[in-house]
């Protein structure tokens, strides 16, 4: 077994020079007085062999990059122990608001998509849609619950995803009043596609560039812990509120809250799924139908981070479809330093984070990795533009009949390849 030494890592700004592989805390301005926290990084001895999993995130340090997405998997203090007892990286709590009383919910709430004719028991389930809104539990029991949980397992993090309309003093108060619980960050739900849009909320702001923009100035001039503000894909381009979240003050980006869709009609009733009481609503699209997706706009929003803002300042979260550790994989060569998975916990269960966690090391010893740092991002430089893949293509077509038209001269023969270099110069 390898033997590991506790490093203590300071992380304000005096020492984001001294350690550059780490993300700060806070930056500064916004806002002027930030907290600084501290986050211990984990040196292996020389005798370590396996992969090291373990991330360091806007100075905060998980076991391994595998987050509990905001959804049912965080609704409430027993499934959250669930999560942290099973060895999730972090959690990632249901959105809470101020007024509970406002979010009523419905029953059926949850569609499904199958390979093959829907509707097939015997299909693989490849698509999953809901209708579910934010948490309807009472803030104050989730705020004791968040408590306890820190008071409990105070070496893991616990996140709180926040809504709220477009009113300043009631961010302020929703902040202030989940940050006494001791949560370690806060994710901002800009992007529910069914979060009550009529009253500013959700998707209503992630789709409002100007909105955002003044949201979060209102948020980061409050919060002391790291803000991550979950993007909405239903939007011409994600960089657009990306960019505008980081420019205000977030140190993170989430990607993607689920994709508005309609799950299908039924041939028998003729009536929409999830159907209740004979009607239904446009809902969230999730599970692995939604990674190309997910896949590209991580990748979007990787590329502008790299080249407007220096990475190592801020994080990115990758979200959708996430079932294996391959798929894991694919979002953190995207740049991605976590991985948020919610529709495949509920599909599979808590326990699925033993097996993603196994096989993203058995993807870093293929490839002889020994952090989540020395992949990060591996695959972006691939990306390109369409001109240049024509450009790309016709000059190694080119090159390709230069070595096809055989030897230049007498003196480029070699006993050795006399047999190739001759075939190489025949026409036939």
């Amino acid at each position: 077994m390898a033997s590991l030494h506790l490093t203590k890592v300071g992380l304000g700004h005096s020492n984001r020079n001294s350690f550059p592989d780490l993300a700060i805390t806070r930056r500064a301005p916004p806002p002027p007085t930030r907290s600084t926290r501290v986050a211990f990084k984990l040196l292996a001895s020389s005798s370590q062999t396996e992969p090291d999993l373990s991330v360091c995130v806007n100075g905060i340090h998980m076991p391994n990059p595998f987050v509990i997405g905001s959804g049912p998997p965080g609704t409430n203090y027993t499934v959250m122990k669930r999560a942290f007892d099973e060895g999730w990286g972090a959690a990632i709590a249901k959105t809470v608001s101020l007024d509970a009383a406002k979010v009523i919910n419905v029953t059926p709430r949850y569609a499904r998509l199958r390979a093959g004719a829907n509707g097939s028991a015997k299909g693989q389930i490849i698509g999953w849609e809901n209708i579910e809104l934010i948490s309807d539990r009472p803030l104050e029991t989730m705020l004791k619950e968040f408590t306890q949980l820190k008071k409990e397992y105070p070496d893991r993090i616990l996140i709180a995803s926040i809504m709220e309309e477009y009113k300043k003093a009631d961010w302020e108060e929703l902040i202030d009043r989940v940050e006494q619980t001791g949560i370690d960050a806060i994710e901002v739900n800009f992007s529910c596609p069914h979060g009550m849009p009529e009253r500013k909320m959700g998707m209503a702001i992630g789709q409002d560039c100007a909105l955002l923009e003044e949201v979060c100035g209102w948020i980061n001039a409050k919060a002391t812990v790291p803000v991550w503000a979950k993007m909405t894909p239903n939007i011409t381009d994600i960089t657009m509120p990306a960019r505008l979240a980081l420019s205000t003050g977030c140190e993170g980006i989430s990607a993607i809250n689920t994709i508005q869709s309609v799950m299908g009609i039924s041939l028998d009733t003729l009536r929409p799924e999830p159907c209740v009481e004979g009607y239904s609503t446009p809902g969230g699209y999730s599970c692995k139908a939604v990674r190309p997706i997910a896949l590209a706009k991580v990748m979007n929003i990787a590329k502008m981070m790299n080249s407007e803002f220096n990475m190592k300042d801020y994080s990115l979260s990758g979200i959708g479809g996430v079932e294996t550790g391959g798929d894991a994989a694919e979002f953190i060569l995207l740049g991605a330093n976590t991985v948020q998975v919610c529709t495949g916990v509920m599909m599979h269960g808590y326990g699925l984070v033993k097996k993603l966690c196994a096989e993203l090391k058995d993807f870093m010893n293929k490839h002889n990795f020994k952090t989540i740092e020395d992949f990060r991002g591996a695959s972006l430089p691939y990306f390109t533009t369409h001109t240049d893949l024509v450009r790309r293509q016709q000059e190694a077509i080119q090159q390709r009949k230069a070595v096809k038209k055989g030897l230049g001269s007498d003196k480029d023969w070699t006993g050795d390849g006399f047999v190739k270099e001759t075939e190489s110069m025949v026409s036939n």
